[in-house]
């Protein structure tokens, strides 16, 4: 099984530019309800982010400037792409360790969340993430 779920936005657009949109509900993109939005950007050369999961958030990560590596982890399988598309949506799954590595300098990562920020909810040390997902 692929730990690796994209979302295709559709790209609307004309002489002008383009846009996307992002919708929730049952025949639109995303799968759940946003509760939180917040967008990473003007990461150091070399700076990696992420090393952490989520007992109970979802999220879709959207590279909408820029490109960077994201690394999933189950705890079985490890698999590592490349957000580098606006139109695209990473889906992160509950319990699914995540690392972010090679920012471009102009990297602009947005991040849709299922929940609001908790603290309670993050899972910080790789061994307690295996021992979690392995019960």
């Amino acid at each position: 099984m692929s730990l690796v779920k994209w979302i295709d936005f559709q790209s609307l657009g004309d002489e002008r530019g383009s846009l996307v949109a992002v919708e929730i509900g049952m025949d639109k993109a995303v799968p759940f309800d946003i509760k939180r939005v917040y967008y990473i950007y003007h990461t150091e050369q070399g700076v990696s982010r992420g090393y952490h999961a989520h007992k109970n958030l979802k999220q879709v990560a959207i590279c909408v400037a820029g490109k960077c590596r994201m690394v999933l982890d189950d705890g079985a399988n490890r698999e590592e792409v490349w957000l580098d598309c606006p139109t695209k949506g990473l889906v992160i799954e509950d319990l699914v360790w995540r690392e972010m590595h090679d920012f471009s300098k102009d990297c602009v990562l947005l991040v849709l969340a299922s929940e609001h920020y908790d603290e309670s909810d993050y899972i910080r040390d790789y061994d307690d993430f295996l021992k979690q997902v392995s019960q």
